[in-house]
Parts: structure tokens; C-alpha cells; sequence
């Protein structure tokens, strides 16, 4: 997933107090009734929406990695996204009103005052593993490899994420996991075996292949910790100030400005060269800014309030399907017969691992 997880789908879940969007927004019904099938189309079309503007990204971003180099693109792109959230900085970051100790008078404390010193140890983590970390492997890995077998590797997130929950979480994974887990490494690892010699525009799928995987290792990472910041704030217990709970927005902010710090060596780049950009490169790092990341990100994090997770979780399937698909139309990228045969090892190892016994 070029952004499939900017923040983890988990962060849906995690909504700021002082949020401005109703609370309707962001939970699903508990009243325990099955919801109208007609108010599941607009849920499911949201998702699909983030699918295809994440299928997308991948062509997107081998055609401007290959004209501008990852620390470039990687600045440009986070400067878009910056400059679409910064009109929205004041409720990103909302203050608050609290009573002072001992007289009760109504006092107001900035954002970061209430957050938890365990929140924000993790935030470092959090955001170095992505966008930092995770746009730093798969940049290079699209000069390297093509979008199709980089959308391919993709789909083995789901089952990182699964692993890293029980490493790190002490989540209790079950024998399918582990299943869909041998199924999806035999594929990753077969695709990327049968890359070939490497072409003028995947020169070394070897070691691009890799590096895609890594990059998902590093979006597995991610969502762990962002499950763990949801725990933290569901406990309430730190710093004796209640539940502190994030807007998933916040947390983007967030992820966006460590990435255009971390990127920031690409700037000099971006400016000195900006006006020379061909039009096909500058639409690619506008909507790798505003679609993929924003746009895509927006789509599923309301799919996700609105739909059960075993329906969120098999349209995340779909997005190497999209990449496939755009990196063939685009890009003219075709996978042989043996690296169908693997990418289709990958997907039943994901269905295995995501699928839910009966």
C-alpha cells in the first residue's frame, strides 16, 4: 500500500475529545440492530474509493521517483499534504478549558498539555516509522521494481500487522494467521525471485521487491504502535487526566510534518527544479499529496466507522488487485505466468490470515 496506512485503519477508532465532528461520525451503531443495507452502500463506495486512490499511487509514484529521486518527491509531496491541513491547524490541535486547583477558575491549556507522556514517547516511533522510514524504503524501491509487484507485496500487511500484535501487544493469534502467514512469505518471496534480470524501468527487482517489504514491515510497526497509543489513552491512567483519545486527522498532521522535516535535504531539489517538472510528473506529486494521502486516508477512516472490520479488512485485499490494474494501464506493466502464480500464493495466504473462522 503506496498509503494505505498513513495511520493504522485502527486509528479510526481513535478520536480526539475536543473533536469537532460529531460523535456519529466516528462510532458505529451499538444499539446492537443490523444496519440498513442502504446505509452500507455509501460506507462500502468510501472504501472502494480509498482503494482505487491507493491502487493509483503506485504508477503515480513511479513516474515522478523516477524524474525527481525519493528525497525530492518525498518533500514535494509532503508540502502538498501540509498545505491542505494547515487551514485546519486550530482544530487539529484544539485547545482546551480547564479548572485551575485550588479556585476553579476556567483556565486555557494547549493541546500538547493534555496529551500523555506515553503518548508522546510513542509518537517518536510512530512517526519515524511512517511516513519516514516507510516512504524512505518504498521510494527507492519504485526505482528500483515494477508498481505491479510493488502492489503485490503490499497485500502482506494485514499479516505483519497480526504478527506484530502478538510480539508486541500480547495479542493471541490464531493457527489461520499463521497459515496465511507461510502462504503470503512463499509468495512475496517467490514474485520476487521471479522478477528477472530487471528492465530499463525496474532495474533490480531483487532488491526493489525487498525493500517494498520492508517498507510494509515498517506500516506493520506503525499500526502497532498506534493500537498501543489507543490502549494507553482507553486506560486514562497517565498523567491523572482521563482517556485522552486522538483525532485521526491529528495523528496525520502529525505523521505529514515529520515526514517534510525528514525529507527536508530533497528540498533544495524541489525548488531549484519545480518549474521544469513535466506535467505528467507535477499531476503525480499533486495527487500523491492530496489523493493518496489525504483524500484516500479520509475515505477509509469514515468507511471504517461505519463498516464491521472483517468488511474493511477485505477491501484492503483489493488494493493489489488496483495496483496491478493502473500499473498495466499507465504503465504498460504486465506480471508473467509465474508472477500471477505467486501474487495469487500471496492472496490466498491473505485470505487465510484475514479470514475469520467458523
Amino acid at each position: 500500500m503506496s498509503d494505505s496506512a498513513p495511520c493504522a485503519p485502527d486509528a479510526a477508532a481513535i478520536t480526539d475529545a475536543a473533536d469537532t465532528v460529531p460523535p456519529s461520525a466516528h462510532a458505529p451503531d451499538l444499539s446492537g440492530h443490523a444496519p440498513a443495507r442502504a446505509s452500507l452502500l455509501l460506507p462500502a463506495l468510501a472504501a472502494l474509493g480509498a482503494v482505487i486512490l491507493w491502487g493509483l499511487s503506485f504508477p503515480a509514484m513511479k513516474v515522478a521517483v523516477q524524474a525527481l529521486g525519493p528525497m525530492p518527491l518525498m518533500w514535494a509531496r509532503m508540502m502538498v499534504a501540509m498545505a491542505l491541513l494547515a487551514p485546519f491547524t486550530t482544530r487539529l490541535f484544539p485547545s482546551r478549558t480547564v479548572a485551575a486547583a485550588p479556585s476553579g477558575t476556567p483556565v486555557r491549556r494547549g493541546f500538547w498539555s493534555g496529551v500523555p507522556r506515553w503518548h508522546k514517547l510513542l509518537l517518536v516511533p510512530t512517526v519515524l516509522l511512517q511516513p519516514c522510514l516507510y516512504f524512505l524504503c518504498e521510494s527507492n524501491a519504485m526505482q528500483l521494481t515494477t508498481a505491479s509487484q510493488a502492489g503485490v507485496i503490499s497485500a502482506s500487511v494485514p499479516l505483519l500487522v497480526g504478527a506484530g500484535a502478538w510480539l508486541f501487544l500480547g495479542e493471541r493469534p490464531s493457527p489461520r494467521l499463521w497459515v496465511g502467514v507461510a502462504f503470503s512469505c512463499t509468495g512475496v518471496a517467490w514474485l520476487t525471485l521471479s522478477g528477472g534480470a530487471g528492465t530499463e524501468s525496474a532495474p533490480d527487482p531483487l532488491l526493489g521487491n525487498i525493500l517494498e517489504l520492508l517498507a510494509m514491515v515498517c506500516a506493520a510497526g506503525n499500526m502497532v504502535l498506534v493500537r498501543r497509543l489507543s490502549a494507553h489513552g482507553g486506560h486514562g491512567g497517565h498523567g491523572g487526566r482521563g482517556g485522552f483519545r486522538w483525532n485521526p486527522w491529528t495523528l496525520t498532521a502529525l505523521q505529514t510534518l515529520a515526514g517534510a522535516l525528514f525529507f527536508a535535504p530533497g528540498a533544495y531539489a524541489v525548488l531549484a527544479g519545480a518549474g521544469q517538472w513535466p506535467a505528467d510528473v507535477v499531476l503525480a506529486v499533486i495527487y500523491l499529496g492530496a489523493g493518496s494521502s489525504l483524500g484516500a486516508f479520509g475515505l477509509f477512516n469514515w468507511a471504517t466507522s461505519h463498516l464491521p472490520a472483517s468488511s474493511v479488512g477485505a477491501f484492503i485485499n483489493l488494493v493489489p488487485v488496483a495496483a496491478v490494474g493502473f500499473g498495466w494501464l499507465w504503465l504498460g506493466e504486465t506480471l508473467n505466468a509465474t508472477q500471477m502464480l505467486a501474487a495469487g500464493v500471496v492472496m490466498v495466504g491473505v485470505a487465510l490470515g484475514t479470514g475469520r473462522s467458523r
